[in-house]
């Protein structure tokens, strides 16, 4: 409740934005992510496989029914007034640290078709990505001429996986990202540089070559 108005205010960066600009260039043909925060879909990205849920929505353990983890919100503010103006520790993922008497009394909101338990459209530590999900994504990488890795160091095995499979498919493989990676011996390009930095470069660059190329043709 204290954390969300901080994770749901967050914006796409220039890293977002060059992979939108290369999507509608036809360069990039779909993203397969592990943020859960959905701002690939802010920024414009049209095909998005998000391979650990979101944030967004919540999910009822009963019976399956989903909420708008806006009007969960709502619900919780509304039931719990009294920690609207309550201080605390925000973390990245949308989690708040806060004294044990602050919520001691509090409130929680349960589904509303079948008074259930909610719980984040997310895939938590110890639990499986759906398989639908995973083998979306499988054929999005099958399909690749190219497999790019931005920003993630490939220790959780569900980002792993595709490059492995790219792998064994010969599709070649370029990790974009700060510090070693798992897959740093599969790889065909490695850049140790920040994404923010890169992906607007290479944006600029394509363009710019896709543009020359056409002007080109059409002389």
């Amino acid at each position: 409740m204290l954390g969300w108005p901080r994770f749901a205010a967050a914006r796409p960066n220039v890293g977002h934005e060059a992979l939108v600009e290369l999507e509608r260039a036809g360069v990039i043909t779909g993203v397969i992510t592990q943020n859960i925060d959905r701002l690939h879909q802010a920024a414009g990205s049209r095909r998005v496989i998000e391979l650990h849920g979101a944030l967004a929505e919540v999910r009822c353990l009963s019976c399956d029914a989903p909420e708008a983890r806006t009007h969960l919100q709502e619900r919780l503010a509304a039931q719990n007034p009294q920690l609207l103006a309550a201080e605390a520790g925000l973390a990245p993922d949308g989690d708040a640290d806060l004294a044990a008497h602050l919520y001691e009394d509090f409130r929680v909101a349960n589904c509303l078709a079948c008074d259930g338990i909610l719980k984040p459209s997310v895939v938590f530590f110890g639990e499986s990505v759906p398989r639908p999900v995973v083998e979306n994504a499988y054929a999005l990488v099958d399909q690749a001429e190219a497999l790019l890795v931005l920003g993630s160091s490939l220790a959780v095995y569900s980002g792993f996986r595709f490059v492995r499979r790219a792998h064994e498919r010969q599709i070649p493989i370029a990790i974009v990202t700060l510090g070693e990676t798992r897959g740093d011996a599969l790889a065909h390009v490695r850049a140790e540089q920040k994404i923010g930095e890169v992906l607007p470069l290479v944006a600029r660059k394509w363009l710019a070559q896709s543009a020359s190329s056409l002007s080109q043709r059409n002389q």
